[in-house]
This record gives structure tokens, sequence and C-alpha cells, in this order.
């Protein structure tokens, strides 16, 4: 078991290593043809163009947008849907963001925040995570943070903030409905990328940045690898009315790790909660066929119910508590029951790791899915996405301010190297939970309840742990 998921994680590390410079310079060999003599309806300069205006493309225009060191430049926001609709305010999405520290102060900083906060959100001031088979668990308190873990948003709210901020910054134009047929990028003899759209027009550009999620047309386009693994789950998600609420009220983020996959509730509001349930492709079909009262039941039963234990695996972290001398008083708390579910809330994704091998060439970069893509199960997607989005911001405001442009591949690299630290180490770190707790294999079940009981009982492992997933 340890020698098969060691050879998987040193095999991802080398596909994300694999061919980064090779890649760069074979940018330089093909001829980029800008089809300036096609008939076209319109044809437009800008300085950046941004595909895809989900969360991170639409959070990226704005902080552009807004950076005082690009106040010259003109920005646009390509986006395949039609105009931004304003969240329901009697209905709660299913599809929900945690947002962490990072991505909290980058919403702040474009503005964003203060009508997220006015629309609907809610603080997690809690969490506690643990393991179907064994005693394991981790908590992480509020008191221990003197903040706030995360803040459950759903993405249809984050959305609709961040569109009414790009509504107040002149140098961002959204185009909304707006189908590419094809890009072209710099390559030699041309100083400008391009994009074809659907409808005729065609759009130039310094710098064109893919943020069009995993199937990326921009990254194909780049012709990069990307190292991609399939697990063979899906997640459920839902919206779900809960029977009891703690005194406190719905503050905390449950999650409990089945052999099949991890299921968490997520706080929504004092009486809902948002549900993720990863599971077997086999299992998930099954869930979505059932009927309200039966998924209910099951949802129940997944949180509570006693899975096959083994002895040496209960002896042994009992062995570990009685060396730790462990006692913090801590017990594991019941998660509260869920009554019934909101209807037509229930869907399901399939679930995947993506890595590109490269984030940047010659006037194009990615940012968001369409440069990786991780299990849902430490709730990080969207926040590797939205620290892209700061760090890329970041960069292009001191190369234009230095004279330097924005397509640069050297100023470009420096994005790059910035987010692959972070980003790698989370990606690795979500493949490994997700082979570690997908499965009952006895030394595997001892192996990650050891290491979450001695994690538990050193809190500042454990702070330094949450801490490193905040940003």
């Amino acid at each position: 078991m340890n020698r098969v998921f060691t050879k998987s994680m040193l095999q991802i590390v080398a596909k994300i290593r694999e061919s980064n410079n090779v890649q760069r310079r074979m940018f330089g060999s093909t001829r980029c043809c800008l089809h300036a003599n096609e008939p076209t309806r319109n044809t437009q300069h800008f300085d950046v163009i941004i595909v895809g205006g989900g969360m991170v493309g639409a959070a990226l225009a704005c902080s552009l947008g807004k950076n005082s060191r690009l106040q010259d430049k003109r920005i646009l926001l390509l986006e395949a849907a039609p105009e931004c609709k304003k969240p329901s305010t009697d209905r709660y999405s299913n599809r929900v963001s945690a947002i962490n520290k990072g991505a909290h102060q980058l919403m702040e900083k474009i503005g964003a925040w203060e009508e997220i906060k006015n629309t609907r959100v809610k603080p997690v001031m809690k969490m506690q995570v643990w393991d179907a088979c064994s005693d394991a668990l981790i908590t992480f308190n509020y008191n221990d943070f003197a903040e706030n873990l995360s803040w459950i948003v759903e993405n249809d709210v984050v959305l609709a903030s961040i569109y009414n901020q790009l509504t107040t910054v002149p140098n961002v134009a959204v185009r909304y409905s707006s189908k590419i047929a094809k890009c072209d990028l710099i390559r030699d003899g041309a100083d400008k990328s391009a994009v074809h759209l659907t409808n005729g027009d065609l759009l130039t550009c310094e710098l064109l940045v893919g943020a069009d999620g995993y199937n990326s047309m921009v990254r194909k386009q780049m012709g990069v690898h990307n190292f991609t693994i399939a697990y063979g789950q899906m997640g459920i998600v839902s919206t779900l009315q809960l029977a009891d609420i703690s005194p406190g009220g719905n503050v905390t983020a449950w999650q409990r790790f089945l052999p099949t996959g991890p299921i968490a509730l997520l706080p929504l509001n004092d009486e809902m909660s948002s549900l993720v349930w990863s599971t077997s492709i086999t299992e998930a079909k099954k869930l979505l066929q059932l009927d309200d009262s039966a998924f209910v039941a099951a949802v129940n039963a997944a949180f509570n119910k006693p899975v096959a234990r083994n002895t040496i695996v209960d002896q042994v972290v009992s062995n570990v508590h009685s060396l730790l001398k462990h006692s913090t008083g801590q017990r594991m708390e019941a998660a509260p029951a869920v009554q019934s579910e909101v209807k037509h809330s229930r869907a399901a994704f399939p679930l995947g790791l993506g890595h590109t091998s490269t984030y940047v060439a010659q006037g194009v970069c990615l940012i968001g899915d369409a440069a990786h893509r991780v299990h849902p199960l430490a709730g990080q997607g969207v926040n590797l996405g939205f620290g892209d989005v700061q760090a890329l911001t970041d960069v292009l405001a001191d190369s234009n301010y230095a004279g330097l442009g924005l397509s640069t591949v050297g100023e470009l690299t420096k994005y790059e190297q910035q987010r692959l630290k972070h980003n790698v180490a989370m990606l690795l770190t979500t493949h490994g939970l997700q082979r570690l707790y997908t499965t009952d294999f006895m030394p595997a079940v001892a192996l990650r309840s050891v290491g979450l009981t001695i994690t538990n009982a050193f809190p500042p492992v454990k702070n330094f742990l949450m801490n490193r997933a905040m940003f």
C-alpha cells in the first residue's frame, strides 16, 4: 500500500515538472497567423483578454481593473453564459465554496465582500473531521485562531457580487454570450494574441488569460501537457434542512471519512446546511435516483451508521492516546440530523485531479481550474484560483509599472513560481488524503488514524496546518 501510494505521488510530481522549459521553447517555433484578411463584423484590441467569466475569471478582471498601477490598461472579460443574474432571495444554490482567509482578503480588496456579507454568508466557527473506521478525529475551533475558520458562501452570491463591482470599473468591459471559435497566441512574427468569436468578431490583446475551466480552450491552444487522474468518484451536492440545532447555532462544518469517500455538511444558516458527498460512481447514481425521504435517510446513515472496525486498529489508536497522555476533553460530537432535502437541489459532478505542466508562455497564462484541479475534500479549489488572481495581479502591476509590458515570459514566470509552491503542495495533499481515506485496508487505516490522533494532540501542529489552508 505504502509503495503504491509513494509511487503515485512521485509520478504526479514528475509529470508536473516535466518539460516546462521545453514547452516554452516550442512556443517560438511555429508562426501564428491572426487571419487579418478574414471577414469580420468587428475588430477590437485590448491589453488583457480574460477568457471565462466564472468566479476566478471575474475576480481577476475586477482585481486588475481596480489596481492603481494598471489603470491605463483596457481589460475585456469574455463569458459564454448570458448576463449574470442576481441570486435567488428565497432559495439557496447547491454549489457553495468555503472561502478561506486569503480569498476573503481578495474579496474585500476588490469591494465584493460587503455585498456578499449583506446577501448570504455563514461563518464557520468549528470543524470536526473523523474517521468512520476508527476513533480518530481532529477538531478546529474559532478560539484557536481568533477568527473564523472559513466562510460558506454560495457560488452564485460570490459571482453576482463581483459582477456588480465590475460595473464600477471603467477600464473593464464585459461581453456576455460570447462564444469562442478559436484563439491564436503570440508566436514568431506576431506581436499580439487573437480571439475569434463565433459571431465573426476578432479581438486582439497583449495578454490572453485562460480562466475557462478544466476543459480550457486556451490551455489546449498552448499545447502544454495536462496531467490528469480520474478518481472514479462523483461529488453529490444538495441543500438540506436540519432537524436539530445545537444551542450555539449551526456554525460547525462536519466531515466524516467513509471507506468510499468523505461526506461533509457545511452550514448555510441556522437551519440549513450544504451537502458535499464524494462516493463511487455506482453509489452516486443510486443516490441520485432515491426519492427525497430515502436520500435523507442515506445521508443520516452516512454520518452515523457504524462501519466495520478492526480491533488491531482500535488497539493501536488506544495505545497512541496512552503514549501521548492525550486528554483534551474533546469528545466526538454527533453531526446534526437532517430533516429534509430542498427539492431539486440534488446534483452530481465527476471528481478528478489535474495539473498543467506550465501556467505561462509568451503573452498567455492560465489561472484557476484551467491550470489545476483538486479533490473537493479540503474545499480549496476556488481558494487556489483566488490565490492565482492575487499573485497574477501583483506581478502584472509590477511589470507594467517597470515598463516591461504584460506579455513577457520572464515576468509571467514570477507568477507561475509563486503559485506552484502553494498549488502543487495542496494538490499533493488532497490527492494523498483521497488515496489514503478511500480504503478500509487495515495498515492504511492504522496509519491515518495514528496521524490524525497525533495531529489533534498538538495544537501548534494543528494550527500550522489550518493556517496553511487558510491562505
